[in-house]
């Protein structure tokens, strides 16, 4: 059921960003007054098709959703009559053409504007940055890192979330010099720090590796679970379990962490779990027994009701970022900067080496973070979309042909020679930018299955 719920939201993702990104050339080309003669979602076979009567725009979705493309009228691609010559992409200025062209990433970033701006109203929880173990004669321990420390600020730049405080973290380590990071003691006092990076830069850049390389561990505090929502006719309501109950011990043996129980309960389909609950000061037990439910061929525990932490420790440890409709567009604007240039930072450092490779992520990595963020909720699953949404844009603007990027560049080489490449030079062109595009995809799907293989 994960894998379905994984692919599904990453097919949904695709389309829709896909969608945005050629409705971008679509609109474009409409308002240069091109002749749109196919706009289609997806490759192959089409499974829906409507339009196209009268010389209008045929619209086609089509079996393979990983991609998608605008078919302008083009006498570079066929015969155009003379009466419609007027309406071909080729016959239009060099700065109408260049519109059309660069309006696809200019539509995904905005998508990211948008999704940025929802998800900021709506507000984006996370657990606040507060440091756990500190490895003795790590960078952390050099630079004054104790445990319990809460991470304010790096290089001037807030970080309410571990979240924010990862990404400020990765681009210090970018930058190449101290990184200052404002941190708050138990105590109440604020101090600044001066992170310095010892160790090979472009391990910190591997996934996974910068807090460990930094030598710092998060904090998570230990709690009693929580019994939040009961479902009706559940194993939970059964057992007699309501919400509020804290979970205090399970077939003997203390409960001091959601995610060993919730383990437990899995590993255990069909069998009687005995419980001790705590509800309004007294304690109670319950015999508890997980529904067998299929996942992944396999049969796993299910009890109905949601696990989670005390409010009180959700108060103390979890944070919240929402702002007002005005602040939230502007964020929306910074973010999708911000990303943008992260992106770029990143692609550039790659190239010389600085950055790990196994950054890449094909389909099934990108498919495992859409259900993942799916599961968590819409907020989490725009954040993805807006992510993805970037990088679409970033990299289609890259000057590699068969990219868009790539279509600005002849259309310069075109405005600065006076006359475009020769046929023979573009198709050179795209020969190479499509094995260069072949050569990376293979190597994310080496990431892909290597993560896979890994664990």
């Amino acid at each position: 059921m994960i894998i379905v719920n994984s692919i599904l939201a990453f097919v949904a993702a695709i389309g829709l960003l896909v969608t945005v990104h050629e409705f971008g050339h679509f609109l474009a080309a409409r308002l240069a007054g091109v002749k749109v003669l196919r706009f289609s979602i997806g490759f192959g076979p089409p499974l829906l098709r409507w339009g196209g009567r009268d010389g209008g725009t045929e619209y086609v979705v089509a079996a393979l959703p990983l991609g998608g493309y605008v078919k302008m009228l083009d006498e570079r691609e066929g015969e155009v009559a003379a009466s419609e010559r007027a309406l071909s992409y080729n016959a239009k200025s060099i700065p109408s053409r260049l519109s059309i062209v660069l309006a696809g990433p200019a539509f995904n970033f905005l998508f990211a504007i948008l999704a940025y701006w929802v998800v900021y109203m709506a507000g984006i929880p996370g657990l606040k940055p507060v440091v756990g173990e500190v490895v003795p004669e790590s960078p952390a321990a050099v630079a004054g890192f104790e445990e319990r420390d809460r991470i304010v600020a790096v290089n001037g730049e807030s970080t309410p979330t571990w979240s924010a405080a990862s990404i400020a973290l990765l681009q210090g380590v970018l930058d190449e010099t101290p990184i200052r990071v404002e941190v708050e003691r138990v105590s109440g006092a604020r101090e600044t720090l001066a992170l310095q990076v010892v160790a090979e830069r472009r391990a910190l850049t591997e996934p996974g590796a910068l807090l460990p390389g930094l030598g710092i561990r998060e904090w998570m505090p230990a709690f009693v679970p929580e019994i939040g929502e009961v479902q009706a006719g559940s194993p939970a309501e059964r057992a007699g379990l309501r919400l509020g109950d804290r979970v205090l011990m399970s077939n003997g043996e203390p409960v001091t962490a959601v995610s060993a129980w919730i383990e437990q309960i899995r590993a255990n389909p069909g069998k009687p779990l005995e419980v001790l609950v705590e509800r309004d000061g007294e304690r109670r037990s319950l015999v508890l027994t997980p529904e067998a439910i299929e996942e992944d061929g396999q049969a796993v525990g299910r009890i109905g009701a949601a696990v989670g932490a005390p409010q009180e420790l959700v108060d103390e440890w979890y944070a919240e970022e929402r702002l007002g409709v005005g602040a939230a567009l502007w964020r929306g604007v910074t973010e999708t900067a911000e990303v943008s240039a992260l992106t770029l930072r990143v692609l550039g450092r790659m190239l010389t080496g600085d950055v790990s490779l196994k950054n890449l992520s094909g389909p099934i990595n990108i498919a495992d973070y859409a259900g993942r963020s799916a599961s968590y909720g819409a907020v989490s699953y725009l954040v993805f979309l807006a992510v993805v949404s970037v990088s679409l844009g970033v990299l289609n603007l890259l000057p590699v042909p068969i990219l868009d990027g790539g279509h600005a560049l002849f259309l310069g080489w075109e405005a600065l020679r006076g006359a475009p490449p020769s046929a023979a030079a573009e198709a050179m062109g795209q020969r190479l930018g499509l094995m260069l595009i072949a050569l990376l995809m293979c190597l994310a799907f080496y990431n892909d299955i290597m993560r896979l293989v890994g664990g």
